[in-house]
């Protein structure tokens, strides 16, 4: 596998397609509701498995040392080998190099403890996207000791 960080227009376009396929036709959530004009600032992460994308997600950065993690997806085939795992480390260490001092991620309910595993702390439920109530979650990058 094959782990690609970066910014570029293919890197979104690839991002995206998986992220129309996971979020809009699987979770039936509302395109415009995932592209959400933040794009074109964040930095992404783009699994490649044989020529195929396969896994995404996106880091945005504020100057403040804040970020937020977003978009994390993994198509159906991909699902449960670990992938989503290669994801959040990789933007978790890509995080901890740009000198971010925390991250936040906005996750489905349903995978509180899979983010706990990294070190995310709950912090409370927030909004309902399409028909899924999503969790606030923070990571203090500072506090890396579990990769």
């Amino acid at each position: 596998m094959e782990v690609i960080i970066g910014k570029s227009s293919d890197l979104i376009e690839k991002a995206h397609a998986i992220r129309y396929q996971v979020f809009t036709v699987e979770q039936n959530i509302p395109n415009d509701l995932d592209f959400d004009g933040l794009d074109g600032i964040a930095t992404h992460v783009l699994v490649v498995e044989n020529n195929q994308s396969i896994a995404t997600a996106r880091l945005n950065i504020n100057s403040d040392g804040y970020s937020v993690m977003a978009r994390v997806a993994v198509i159906e085939e991909y699902r449960g080998y670990g992938v989503a795992s290669i994801v959040v480390k990789a933007l978790i260490e890509y995080a901890q190099k740009q000198g971010v001092q925390l991250i936040e991620i906005h996750a489905h309910t349903y995978l509180r403890s899979f983010y706990e595993r990294f070190g995310f702390v709950y912090i409370q439920e927030v909004e309902v996207v399409g028909e899924h109530q999503l969790i606030e979650m923070h990571y203090p990058v500072a506090d890396i000791t579990n990769l």
